[in-house]
């Protein structure tokens, strides 16, 4: 069993990347990474985060009374803000390195972390692009997907379509059955990425590739918890539809449109230009106003 000076030390160690993989990533806007975390960690904070799900999520609405959407999966957003032991896991340095050396940047902050609990018997995540709910100035924004558990094709895994980052129809469509129909059509003559999770594998996607994830037909649920990182410089801009004015208030609280975005909920992971905070002590998580558990609330997978 791992101490947690070991912990601290997997969660912070850089894994680096070769020019082949920042290439693949660049071409198809995702890329699925193996052995990126090991399976000793993951299991000790899939039980922390678990059970902050659990608590965070015991009002949901029944599966019966959900939409499409809502039986994707239970959502539980910015858990780092309600648990110390999570905020170790979403400020760890080495998943933020990755992402910032996918997108070529001198270094990230977070926008905000989701776990996303696909439950036994939960729906499809119907296609959609992140982007379309985030009021940044560029592109320059990924998320990693981790299982906390080897995820089957059965279970519902993340899929990709592949180069599809580049791809103008359907970007101004929010996640639904609309999106689900349009999309699955549009994005045919694509290459679909779609296969199994070992644990320990992590995925990252840029925010405009679009993306799906099937349903969970297994009697266990789908167990995943989401980091969204963006350029340390990333400046709000204005929102363009109800969806990027709610993420606005949500998750860039106090910014201004034109400035970085750099509240106390976007603190920077890493970085190469810039001091970086203590693991898993730099901030006050006193205040616990900022958490949001909803089984339909947009942007998920």
């Amino acid at each position: 069993m791992m101490d947690r000076e070991d912990q601290y030390r997997e969660l912070d160690s850089p894994l680096s990347l070769t020019a082949q993989q920042i290439d693949f990533y660049n071409q198809n806007g995702y890329i699925k990474l193996k052995h990126v975390l090991s399976p000793e960690l993951l299991e000790d904070y899939r039980r922390v985060i678990t059970e902050c799900v659990a608590e965070l999520s015991a009002d949901a609405v029944p599966m019966e009374k959900r939409s499409t959407y809502g039986k994707a999966f239970l959502q539980v957003m910015n858990l780092w803000t309600q648990s110390e032991r999570v905020k170790e896991f979403v400020f760890g340095k080495r998943l933020a390195r990755i992402a910032s050396d996918l997108m070529g940047a001198t270094g990230v902050r977070i926008y905000h972390d989701q776990a996303l609990y696909k439950e036994a018997g939960g729906g499809i995540t119907p296609w959609h692009a992140d982007q379309y709910y985030w009021p940044v100035a560029s592109d320059k924004m990924v998320t990693a997907w981790i299982p906390l558990q080897d995820t089957p094709l059965e279970m519902g895994p993340l899929a990709f379509c592949e180069k599809s980052h580049r791809f103008q129809i359907g970007r101004d469509l929010e996640i639904s059955d609309e999106s689900e129909i349009t999309l699955k059509q549009a994005l045919s003559t694509f290459k679909l990425e779609e296969s199994a999770f070992d644990l320990g594998e992590v995925s990252f996607h840029g925010g405009w590739t679009f993306h799906r994830a099937g349903a969970n037909t297994t009697d266990r649920p789908r167990e995943v918890m989401t980091i969204i990182y963006m350029d340390e410089d990333m400046r709000l801009v204005k929102p363009k539809n109800k969806n990027q004015i709610a993420d606005s208030e949500r998750w860039c609280p106090g910014i201004e449109i034109g400035g970085v975005v750099a509240s106390s909920l976007n603190p920077i992971i890493y970085s190469t230009k810039s001091a970086q905070p203590l693991h898993g002590n730099q901030l006050d998580t006193s205040s616990k106003e900022e958490i949001f558990a909803d089984v339909g609330l947009p942007q998920g997978n």
